[in-house]
């Protein structure tokens, strides 16, 4: 008698389950194809061009010494990483920002090499190169950043960026 009932729970359950899981399916097969959809309707082409342009604005903005304009790009949980320093988060970049320009940076040029991802975020790989007083160059290096999408906008949501000078010894 313990048997067939040990049976019977377990057929039974076997079949709840097994209803269940169907109906899982289901969703799991229509949440598939939203994602799916989703992910064919993104244009990464288009999303480069975008990253691309908001790369020449970043440094035209730059140029005129516009550190108000350089933080806007940043997502309000933005960040960047300087090398030899702590990070700085969205409060700090207008003073960051403030603070190459004041040193004597007139120009920074960006060069975008690669920018990868989807819908949600985008990593954007490149190359730098920091010019000072009559045209001469400062600093080459590279930089990775991430950007996120705030609001409808690509916002960088993370920049890190270090030389490829040899380090300097004291």
């Amino acid at each position: 008698m313990k048997k067939v009932i040990s049976f019977y729970l377990f057929g039974s359950t076997f079949f709840i389950f097994s209803c269940n899981n169907s109906g899982t399916a289901d969703n799991a097969s229509k949440d598939s194809t939203t994602t799916m959809a989703k992910e064919n309707s993104f244009d990464l082409d288009k999303a480069r061009t975008t990253i691309a342009d908001e790369t020449a604005k970043f440094s035209d903005e730059f140029k005129k010494g516009d550190s108000v304009a350089l933080a806007a790009h940043y997502a309000s949980d933005g960040m960047i990483m300087p090398q030899n320093s702590e990070a700085v988060k969205k409060d700090g970049l207008v003073s960051l920002w403030g603070s190459f320009i004041r040193s004597g940076i007139k120009e920074l040029k960006l060069s975008v090499q690669d920018v990868a991802g989807n819908d949600d975020m985008l990593t954007e790989t490149g190359t730098y190169e920091l010019v000072g007083d009559k045209n001469k160059s400062l600093d080459k290096g590279k930089y990775v950043v991430v950007w996120k999408k705030e609001n409808g906008s690509w916002k960088i949501f993370r920049d890190i960026f270090n030389t490829n000078l040899p380090a300097t010894t004291k």
